[in-house]
């Protein structure tokens, strides 16, 4: 039963519930889910220069330029360099972006402090946020919704952090935690999304 409803609900194209996994999370940027190194293979030639403006992290996020200013101005993400944007600034961005759509703010300023401590100093910065970001699309990138149960998610993780080490002792535990929280989150709003078209269908 569970194969015959994988293969009904998951195809390669990253159809889940008839919804299409086709653009990175958090951004309006179009994505393979097939390949690997996903997120990198996107973001990384974005960043060839040095960083993006303002209304560059809006039209790829989607968000109104108040929103990540509003952010920056309230200690979410460190300030811009010189009106520009890093990959790591961005990529907090759009973890916020996509974890907002399951979380209050206050909830995710709680998660992002358990890893990286004071949200506006990049210094005491367990994980690069462009690297905790490319490890969550990974893992999406292996999973089903089908898939997300504590094992599964667990197993994954463990495949996407092969190699990771870090000086601090706690690092790779918290990591694996939060990534755990947030492919969890991810996929809650995703069949939030597919119950809701399902519930259009019949009016």
């Amino acid at each position: 039963m569970d194969s015959y409803l994988r293969s009904n609900n998951y195809n390669s194209q990253g159809t889940v519930f008839g919804l299409k996994m086709e653009l990175l999370p958090g951004t309006t940027v179009k994505a393979d889910f097939s390949g690997r190194n996903i997120a990198e293979s996107i973001l990384g030639p974005l960043f060839i220069a040095d960083g993006l403006v303002l209304s560059q992290v809006s039209q790829l996020t989607g968000l109104e330029p108040y929103m990540v200013q509003n952010w920056v101005k309230r200690g979410y993400v460190s300030s811009p360099q010189s009106k520009k944007y890093s990959k790591r600034q961005f990529c907090r961005i759009i973890i916020i972006n996509f974890l907002k759509d399951s979380f209050k703010l206050e909830s995710i300023v709680k998660l992002l402090v358990y890893i990286n401590n004071n949200m506006a100093d990049e210094s005491d910065d367990r994980v690069d946020d462009s690297f905790l970001y490319a490890c969550f699309v990974e893992a999406l990138s292996m999973l089903t919704l089908w898939d997300v149960d504590e094992m599964n998610v667990s197993a994954v993780i463990e495949t996407v952090l092969a190699g990771f080490e870090s000086e601090q002792v706690d690092a790779r535990e918290r990591v694996e935690q939060v990534l755990k929280i947030m492919l969890t989150a991810y996929s809650a709003s995703r069949f939030k999304r597919s119950a809701e078209t399902l519930l259009a269908e019949i009016d």
